[in-house]
C-alpha cells in the first residue's frame, strides 16, 4: 500500500491510493480526517469487543448451546473472508469508499439489534445467532479492507508505523476494556442486553464516517474482476517478504482463533469459572496487545523488522504453553499470562507486516494486496474455530487446549524455515 506518500497534498483535494480525487466540498486536513477515522474505528471496535464475550454467552447461557455450536458461531463470524475475501479488494476499489463503509456499519447495526428484539419477543434461536454472525462477518470484510486502503492515503509514509501502532494500541485497549465491561454487563443484565452496546457503536461509527470526504471509485471498470484479483494474488504470494509473512499470519490466525473459540467454553465448563471471569481473561489478550503495540516500533529500530517478527513470534508461542495449566479459578492466572504473551507477539508482527505491505505495495494494487492477504490469513480463522470445536468434542476440552497452544509455535517455525531468518529487516 503506497498511497501514504500522497498525504501531503492540498487539504481541499486529498487523493486516494489509486490516484482518484476526493470531493473538495469538505475543507478538511488529513489530520482531521485521520482523527475522525480513528474515532469511528475505535467506537466500533469497543462495541465489537463487548460482543466477543456476549455472543457466545448468549448461546451458552440463553440457548444452552453445545461446544460445537459455540465454536461454530466464531467460525461463522469469519467465514466471510473465505467467500468474499478476494473480491473485496475489487469491490472496494470500484465503489465510493465512504458510502460503502457507512452502509456496512448500518448493516451490522440492524443485524445485532435483531438479537435483543427476538429475545424480548421470545423467538430467539441458535439459527438466528448464526445468521447474524454471518451477516456481521461479511459486512466486516468490506469495511476492514476499505479501512486498510484508506489509512495510507491520509498518513505520510514515515508516520505509518506510528499510526498503525496507535490504531493497534487503541484496538488493544478496546480488547482490554471491552470484554471486561461486557462481562460485567452480562453478569448484571444478561448477555443479550450487552449486544445493544455493539449495535449502538456501529451507528455512532456510521454517523462519524459520514462526515468524511467521499473518495471516488478508483478501479478500471474495463478490466475483468478475475484479472484484477489474479494480479493482487500473484504479487503477494510471489513476493520475497510478503509471501512468508502471509503464511505466518495464516498459521497465527488459525491457532489464535482456535484458542479464542475454546476459551469461553473451557473456562465455564472445564475450569468452572463465572461468566465475569471470561471477560477478564479475554481482557488480558488486550493487555498483551497494548504492550505489543507500544514496543513494536522501538524493537524494530533496535533489532530490525525481520528479526523482531521472529523473536516476538517465538516468544509468544512459548508463553502460550502455560495456558493449559489453568484447571480452576485458583489457577486462572496461567490463562491470563499465556493470553497476554501470545497476544503481544501477534500484535508486534501484525504491525510490522501490515506497515510493510502499506509502504511497499504499488498504489494501484493497494486494496487487492490487502484483500489477498486477508482472504488467506483470515480465511484460516473460521477453520481454526470450527476444527477446535470438533477436536474438543472428540478428545475433550483440556487435551484440545494443549494441542491448540502447542500449535501456536507453527507460525514462528514457518518464519525460521523461510529466507527471512537470515535478514535483519524486511527489505
Amino acid at each position: 500500500m503506497n498511497g501514504q506518500d500522497k498525504a501531503g497534498v492540498d487539504v481541499t483535494t486529498p487523493t486516494d491510493p489509486a490516484g482518484s480525487t476526493r470531493d473538495a466540498a469538505p475543507l478538511m486536513s488529513p489530520a482531521v480526517i485521520f482523527r475522525r477515522f480513528w474515532l469511528a474505528t475505535t467506537v466500533s471496535g469497543l462495541g465489537s469487543a463487548v460482543t466477543l464475550v456476549a455472543l457466545p454467552l448468549v448461546a451458552l447461557i440463553v440457548l444452552d448451546a453445545s461446544v460445537i455450536e459455540v465454536t461454530l458461531l466464531t467460525a461463522a463470524g469469519h467465514v466471510g473472508w473465505l467467500v468474499l475475501g478476494l473480491p473485496a479488494g475489487v469491490i472496494v476499489q470500484r465503489y465510493p469508499l465512504r458510502g460503502l463503509q457507512v452502509t456496512m456499519d448500518l448493516v451490522r447495526f440492524a443485524a445485532i439489534c435483531s438479537i435483543p428484539l427476538a429475545w424480548w419477543l421470545g423467538v430467539l434461536t441458535y439459527a438466528q445467532l448464526l445468521v447474524v454472525a454471518l451477516i456481521v462477518g461479511f459486512a466486516r470484510v468490506l469495511f476492514d479492507i476499505g479501512s486498510l486502503t484508506f489509512l495510507p492515503a491520509i498518513v505520510e509514509k514515515k508516520e505509518l508505523n506510528a499510526r498503525n501502532s496507535l490504531i493497534s494500541g487503541t484496538h488493544a485497549v478496546n480488547q482490554t476494556g471491552g470484554p471486561s465491561v461486557g462481562a460485567l454487563i452480562v453478569q448484571a443484565m444478561g448477555p443479550v442486553v450487552a449486544l445493544l452496546l455493539d449495535a449502538i457503536s456501529y451507528l455512532v461509527s456510521a454517523l462519524t464516517l459520514r462526515t468524511l470526504p467521499e473518495p471516488g471509485a478508483s478501479g478500471n471498470s474495463q478490466v475483468k474482476p478475475v484479472q484484477l484479483i489474479k494480479e493482487g494474488w500473484t504479487f503477494v504470494v510471489r513476493h520475497a517478504v510478503m509471501g512468508p509473512c502471509l503464511w505466518w499470519a495464516t498459521a497465527t490466525n488459525f491457532f489464535s482463533t482456535a484458542l479464542i473459540a475454546l476459551t469461553p467454553v473451557y473456562l465455564v465448563r472445564a475450569a468452572e469459572t463465572p461468566p465475569a471471569t471470561v471477560g477478564f481473561v479475554l481482557a488480558m489478550d488486550g493487555l498483551g496487545a497494548v504492550i505489543g503495540s507500544a514496543v513494536a516500533t522501538r524493537l524494530a529500530r533496535r533489532l530490525g523488522t525481520a528479526r523482531t517478527l521472529i523473536v516476538a513470534s517465538v516468544a509468544g508461542g512459548l508463553i502460550a504453553l502455560v495456558i493449559p495449566f489453568t484447571t480452576s479459578l485458583d489457577t486462572i492466572y496461567f490463562f491470563m499470562i499465556g493470553n497476554a504473551g501470545l497476544s503481544a507477539g501477534v500484535v508486534i508482527g501484525s504491525i510490522l507486516t501490515r506497515t510493510y505491505r502499506q509502504t511497499e505495495s504499488p498504489p494501484e494494487l493497494l486494496s487487492r494486496v490487502m484483500a489477498t492477504t486477508r482472504f488467506v490469513s483470515w480465511g484460516a480463522i473460521p477453520l481454526g474455530a470450527a476444527i477446535s470445536g470438533l477436536v474438543a468434542d472428540s478428545i475433550g476440552l483440556h487435551p484440545a487446549l494443549w494441542l491448540v497452544c502447542a500449535g501456536t509455535l507453527v507460525a514462528p517455525l514457518i518464519l525460521l524455515l523461510s529466507p527471512l531468518r537470515s535478514r535483519r529487516d524486511f527489505g
